[in-house]
């Protein structure tokens, strides 16, 4: 089970979120993807602090797929610096792990 992640990242907007979202599971990175309702995030970045509304996203990924989910979320967001966090799971159902690890195989023809 130690192959299953959950990858977290904030995105600026719902549209946006929405995208990388479909991306991400178009390019097979991740088996599923789920957009949370926007927060208020609070953080200091160069110096001052901020806070701004953003949408959050649950990626659950392999490790393998992570490199290919890593490369495709630094390529399409739109933050200099984006938060891209994996956790690796220590538990869960087993048919659902499996599952995420089927949906992120890349079959060679």
């Amino acid at each position: 089970m130690s192959d299953i992640l959950l990858v977290v990242t904030n995105l600026p907007d719902a549209e946006s979120a929405g995208k990388l979202a479909h991306q991400i599971i178009e390019a097979r990175a991740a088996a599923c993807v789920n957009q949370l309702a926007p927060c208020t995030s609070t953080y200091r970045w160069q110096a001052k602090i901020e806070t701004a509304t953003e949408v959050p996203l649950l990626i659950k990924t392999t490790r393998a797929a992570y490199p290919r989910l890593e490369q495709l979320i630094r390529t399409v967001h739109p933050y200099e610096l984006p938060e891209i966090i994996a956790v690796t799971i220590t538990a869960g159902f087993p048919a659902y792990l499996n599952w995420v690890s089927g949906e992120t195989d890349i079959l060679e023809d």
